[in-house]
Protein backbone atom coordinates (compact mmCIF):
# COMPACT_ATOMS: atom_id res chain seq x y z
CA UNK A 1 0.00 0.00 0.00
CA UNK A 2 2.67 2.33 0.81
CA UNK A 3 6.45 2.95 -0.82
CA UNK A 4 7.75 4.47 2.19
CA UNK A 5 11.29 3.89 3.13
CA UNK A 6 12.22 1.44 5.88
CA UNK A 7 13.21 3.99 8.80
CA UNK A 8 14.40 2.75 12.31
CA UNK A 9 12.16 2.95 14.68
CA UNK A 10 14.65 5.55 16.85
CA UNK A 11 14.62 7.81 13.56
CA UNK A 12 10.72 7.59 12.87
CA UNK A 13 9.52 10.55 14.31
CA UNK A 14 12.63 12.83 12.73
CA UNK A 15 11.96 11.41 9.38
CA UNK A 16 8.18 12.14 9.35
CA UNK A 17 8.73 15.90 10.57
CA UNK A 18 10.35 16.18 7.23
CA UNK A 19 8.70 13.72 5.37
CA UNK A 20 4.76 14.19 6.15
CA UNK A 21 4.30 16.27 2.50
CA UNK A 22 5.30 13.38 0.82
CA UNK A 23 2.52 11.28 1.88
CA UNK A 24 -0.44 10.96 -0.18
CA UNK A 25 -3.79 9.28 0.43
CA UNK A 26 -5.96 8.87 -2.64
CA UNK A 27 -9.28 7.85 -1.80
CA UNK A 28 -10.53 6.81 -5.09
CA UNK A 29 -13.47 4.44 -4.85
CA UNK A 30 -11.50 0.30 -5.05
CA UNK A 31 -10.50 -0.63 -7.48
CA UNK A 32 -10.33 2.23 -9.40
CA UNK A 33 -6.94 3.87 -7.00
CA UNK A 34 -4.15 1.46 -8.41
CA UNK A 35 -2.97 3.42 -11.69
CA UNK A 36 -3.10 6.94 -9.78
CA UNK A 37 -1.17 5.12 -7.12
CA UNK A 38 1.44 4.00 -9.46
CA UNK A 39 2.27 6.86 -11.06
CA UNK A 40 2.50 9.06 -7.46
CA UNK A 41 4.46 6.28 -6.19
CA UNK A 42 6.66 6.47 -9.61
CA UNK A 43 7.09 10.38 -8.62
CA UNK A 44 8.59 9.65 -5.01
CA UNK A 45 5.43 9.78 -2.98
CA UNK A 46 4.86 8.02 -0.26
CA UNK A 47 1.44 6.48 -1.30
CA UNK A 48 -1.73 5.28 1.12
CA UNK A 49 -5.28 4.02 0.20
CA UNK A 50 -8.35 4.57 1.84
CA UNK A 51 -11.50 4.78 -0.69
CA UNK A 52 -13.95 7.69 0.56
CA UNK A 53 -16.48 6.17 -1.14
CA UNK A 54 -18.09 3.03 -2.07
CA UNK A 55 -20.12 2.18 -5.69
CA UNK A 56 -22.70 -0.69 -6.02
CA UNK A 57 -24.54 -1.15 -9.68
CA UNK A 58 -28.24 -1.55 -9.52
CA UNK A 59 -29.48 -5.29 -8.62
CA UNK A 60 -32.57 -4.54 -11.83
CA UNK A 61 -33.86 -1.68 -13.83
CA UNK A 62 -37.25 -0.67 -13.14
CA UNK A 63 -39.72 -0.96 -16.27
CA UNK A 64 -39.27 2.85 -16.92
CA UNK A 65 -35.19 2.65 -17.34
CA UNK A 66 -35.83 -0.30 -19.44
CA UNK A 67 -37.95 1.20 -21.60
CA UNK A 68 -35.51 4.22 -21.92
CA UNK A 69 -33.20 1.38 -24.00
CA UNK A 70 -35.87 -0.12 -25.68
CA UNK A 71 -36.58 3.75 -27.27
CA UNK A 72 -32.70 4.09 -27.20
CA UNK A 73 -32.81 4.97 -30.76
CA UNK A 74 -35.31 7.75 -30.50
CA UNK A 75 -32.68 9.91 -28.77
CA UNK A 76 -30.75 12.41 -30.25
CA UNK A 77 -28.24 12.79 -27.95
CA UNK A 78 -26.53 10.06 -25.08
CA UNK A 79 -24.09 11.51 -22.74
CA UNK A 80 -21.92 9.78 -19.84
CA UNK A 81 -21.33 12.14 -16.83
CA UNK A 82 -18.38 10.10 -15.66
CA UNK A 83 -16.31 6.63 -16.26
CA UNK A 84 -18.41 5.18 -13.69
CA UNK A 85 -21.75 5.97 -15.72
CA UNK A 86 -19.89 3.93 -18.31
CA UNK A 87 -18.66 0.79 -16.51
CA UNK A 88 -21.88 0.72 -15.02
CA UNK A 89 -24.09 1.60 -17.74
CA UNK A 90 -23.00 0.15 -21.20
CA UNK A 91 -23.42 -3.29 -20.44
CA UNK A 92 -27.48 -2.44 -19.79
CA UNK A 93 -27.08 -0.80 -23.64
CA UNK A 94 -25.14 -3.90 -24.56
CA UNK A 95 -27.58 -5.75 -23.48
CA UNK A 96 -30.98 -4.37 -25.41
CA UNK A 97 -28.16 -3.36 -28.66
CA UNK A 98 -25.85 -5.60 -29.10
CA UNK A 99 -24.91 -3.13 -32.38
CA UNK A 100 -25.47 0.25 -31.29
CA UNK A 101 -28.44 2.30 -33.08
CA UNK A 102 -26.66 4.99 -35.30
CA UNK A 103 -27.25 8.64 -35.74
CA UNK A 104 -26.79 9.26 -31.89
CA UNK A 105 -24.43 11.63 -30.64
CA UNK A 106 -22.73 10.03 -27.45
CA UNK A 107 -20.91 12.18 -25.17
CA UNK A 108 -18.65 12.23 -22.11
CA UNK A 109 -17.54 14.51 -19.68
CA UNK A 110 -13.56 14.24 -19.79
CA UNK A 111 -10.67 12.51 -21.88
CA UNK A 112 -11.04 9.41 -19.50
CA UNK A 113 -14.44 8.87 -20.09
CA UNK A 114 -14.18 9.54 -23.88
CA UNK A 115 -11.87 6.72 -23.74
CA UNK A 116 -13.67 3.88 -21.66
CA UNK A 117 -16.16 4.28 -24.65
CA UNK A 118 -14.53 4.37 -27.80
CA UNK A 119 -13.06 0.77 -26.17
CA UNK A 120 -16.83 -0.17 -26.93
CA UNK A 121 -16.58 1.16 -30.82
CA UNK A 122 -18.26 4.64 -30.06
CA UNK A 123 -17.38 7.79 -31.78
CA UNK A 124 -17.67 10.30 -28.77
CA UNK A 125 -17.99 13.60 -28.14
CA UNK A 126 -15.59 15.50 -25.33
CA UNK A 127 -14.35 19.03 -24.16
CA UNK A 128 -10.78 19.46 -24.86
CA UNK A 129 -10.21 21.85 -21.75
CA UNK A 130 -12.56 22.28 -19.31
CA UNK A 131 -13.63 18.71 -18.84
CA UNK A 132 -17.00 19.52 -16.65
CA UNK A 133 -21.03 19.55 -17.16
CA UNK A 134 -20.10 23.09 -18.34
CA UNK A 135 -17.72 22.15 -20.85
CA UNK A 136 -19.71 19.62 -22.00
CA UNK A 137 -22.62 22.08 -22.55
CA UNK A 138 -20.43 24.54 -24.69
CA UNK A 139 -19.76 21.41 -27.44
CA UNK A 140 -21.63 22.77 -30.49
CA UNK A 141 -24.38 20.36 -30.90
CA UNK A 142 -25.87 20.74 -27.30
CA UNK A 143 -26.69 24.30 -28.24
CA UNK A 144 -29.53 23.83 -30.33
CA UNK A 145 -31.67 21.00 -29.15
CA UNK A 146 -34.98 22.61 -28.62
CA UNK A 147 -37.79 19.27 -28.99
CA UNK A 148 -34.81 16.70 -28.91
CA UNK A 149 -34.69 13.83 -26.54
CA UNK A 150 -31.46 14.02 -24.19
CA UNK A 151 -30.11 10.35 -22.27
CA UNK A 152 -28.29 11.36 -19.19
CA UNK A 153 -26.74 8.12 -18.10
CA UNK A 154 -25.47 8.38 -14.24
CA UNK A 155 -25.47 7.62 -10.66
CA UNK A 156 -28.11 8.15 -7.82
CA UNK A 157 -28.53 11.67 -6.99
CA UNK A 158 -25.64 13.91 -7.91
CA UNK A 159 -25.53 17.59 -9.62
CA UNK A 160 -28.39 18.44 -11.59
CA UNK A 161 -26.86 21.73 -13.58
CA UNK A 162 -26.76 19.53 -16.84
CA UNK A 163 -30.36 18.68 -16.68
CA UNK A 164 -31.32 21.33 -16.01
CA UNK A 165 -29.53 23.82 -18.59
CA UNK A 166 -30.41 21.17 -21.54
CA UNK A 167 -34.64 21.55 -20.01
CA UNK A 168 -34.03 25.10 -20.23
CA UNK A 169 -32.22 24.84 -23.79
CA UNK A 170 -35.68 23.00 -24.81
CA UNK A 171 -34.14 19.44 -24.45
CA UNK A 172 -36.80 16.65 -23.40
CA UNK A 173 -34.21 14.95 -20.57
CA UNK A 174 -34.36 11.11 -18.99
CA UNK A 175 -32.07 10.48 -16.09
CA UNK A 176 -30.91 6.56 -16.64
CA UNK A 177 -29.75 5.91 -13.27
CA UNK A 178 -26.92 2.56 -12.94
CA UNK A 179 -25.18 2.85 -10.20
CA UNK A 180 -25.55 4.17 -6.43
CA UNK A 181 -23.23 5.87 -4.25
CA UNK A 182 -22.47 4.38 -0.63
CA UNK A 183 -20.63 5.90 2.03
CA UNK A 184 -17.24 4.23 2.68
CA UNK A 185 -16.37 1.02 4.57
CA UNK A 186 -14.33 2.21 7.23
CA UNK A 187 -15.04 4.00 11.22
CA UNK A 188 -14.63 7.40 11.98
CA UNK A 189 -12.27 6.28 14.61
CA UNK A 190 -9.97 4.12 12.10
CA UNK A 191 -10.28 7.03 9.52
CA UNK A 192 -8.60 9.58 11.88
CA UNK A 193 -5.75 6.74 13.26
CA UNK A 194 -5.13 6.33 9.69
CA UNK A 195 -4.57 10.01 9.04
CA UNK A 196 -2.37 10.29 12.09
CA UNK A 197 -0.57 6.69 11.92
CA UNK A 198 0.63 7.82 8.16
CA UNK A 199 1.31 11.32 8.93
CA UNK A 200 -0.90 12.04 5.82
CA UNK A 201 0.22 15.42 4.09
CA UNK A 202 -2.26 15.67 1.46
CA UNK A 203 -4.88 14.23 0.82
CA UNK A 204 -6.51 13.34 -2.83
CA UNK A 205 -10.15 13.77 -3.48
CA UNK A 206 -12.01 12.86 -6.96
CA UNK A 207 -15.34 14.03 -5.70
CA UNK A 208 -17.28 16.33 -3.99
CA UNK A 209 -19.27 12.90 -2.10
CA UNK A 210 -15.47 12.12 -1.49
CA UNK A 211 -15.01 15.20 0.71
CA UNK A 212 -18.61 15.25 1.95
CA UNK A 213 -18.10 11.48 3.65
CA UNK A 214 -14.68 12.75 4.96
CA UNK A 215 -16.12 15.45 6.74
CA UNK A 216 -18.55 12.82 7.92
CA UNK A 217 -15.87 10.95 9.47
CA UNK A 218 -14.19 13.89 10.91
CA UNK A 219 -15.88 15.66 14.04
CA UNK A 220 -15.49 18.85 13.91
CA UNK A 221 -12.73 19.19 16.49
CA UNK A 222 -10.54 16.65 14.10
CA UNK A 223 -11.28 18.69 11.03
CA UNK A 224 -9.71 21.29 12.45
CA UNK A 225 -6.75 18.73 14.14
CA UNK A 226 -5.95 17.89 10.20
CA UNK A 227 -7.05 21.56 8.71
CA UNK A 228 -3.08 21.81 7.69
CA UNK A 229 -3.72 18.41 5.29
CA UNK A 230 -3.59 20.00 1.72
CA UNK A 231 -6.36 18.88 -0.32
CA UNK A 232 -5.98 18.56 -3.92
CA UNK A 233 -9.39 18.48 -5.79
CA UNK A 234 -11.05 18.19 -9.04
CA UNK A 235 -13.07 21.71 -9.15
CA UNK A 236 -13.55 25.34 -7.89
CA UNK A 237 -16.83 23.87 -6.70
CA UNK A 238 -15.36 21.34 -4.72
CA UNK A 239 -12.49 23.72 -3.27
CA UNK A 240 -15.12 25.80 -2.09
CA UNK A 241 -16.60 23.32 -0.09
CA UNK A 242 -13.33 22.41 1.37
CA UNK A 243 -12.62 25.75 2.09
CA UNK A 244 -15.93 26.25 4.02
CA UNK A 245 -15.14 23.54 6.23
CA UNK A 246 -11.86 24.51 7.58
CA UNK A 247 -9.57 23.35 5.10
CA UNK A 248 -6.54 26.22 4.41
CA UNK A 249 -4.75 24.70 1.82
CA UNK A 250 -6.95 23.40 -1.00
CA UNK A 251 -5.24 22.87 -4.60
CA UNK A 252 -7.36 22.43 -8.05
CA UNK A 253 -6.44 20.46 -10.37
CA UNK A 254 -7.82 20.53 -14.21
CA UNK A 255 -9.79 17.77 -13.56
CA UNK A 256 -10.43 14.62 -12.28
CA UNK A 257 -8.10 12.66 -14.59
CA UNK A 258 -4.96 10.95 -13.02
CA UNK A 259 -2.23 13.07 -15.21
CA UNK A 260 -4.52 16.31 -13.61
CA UNK A 261 -4.75 14.76 -9.89
CA UNK A 262 -1.17 14.10 -10.17
CA UNK A 263 0.24 17.08 -12.08
CA UNK A 264 -1.98 19.30 -9.26
CA UNK A 265 0.09 17.16 -6.52
CA UNK A 266 3.39 18.20 -8.13
CA UNK A 267 2.37 21.94 -8.60
CA UNK A 268 1.61 21.63 -4.78
CA UNK A 269 4.89 19.99 -3.70
CA UNK A 270 6.75 22.57 -5.91
CA UNK A 271 5.02 25.31 -4.48
CA UNK A 272 5.50 24.12 -0.83
CA UNK A 273 9.25 23.39 -0.99
CA UNK A 274 9.55 20.21 -0.50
Amino acid sequence: MSCCPRVPLKFWPKFMAHNSQNNVLITRPAGQAEALSLAAKAAGYCVYQQPLLQLEPLAELPMQQRQQLLDLDNYQHIIFVSGNAVRFGIGFIEDYWPQFPVQLNWYAVGAATAALLASHGLDVLAPQQDMSSEGLLALPPLQEVSGQRVLIVRGEGGRTRLREELLQRGAQVDDFPCYRRLPPDVSAATFVRQLRDWQIGVIMLSSGEGLDNMLALLRSQETTKFSATALIVPSQRIAVQAQEAGFGSVVIADNASDVAMLSALEQWTDSSGD
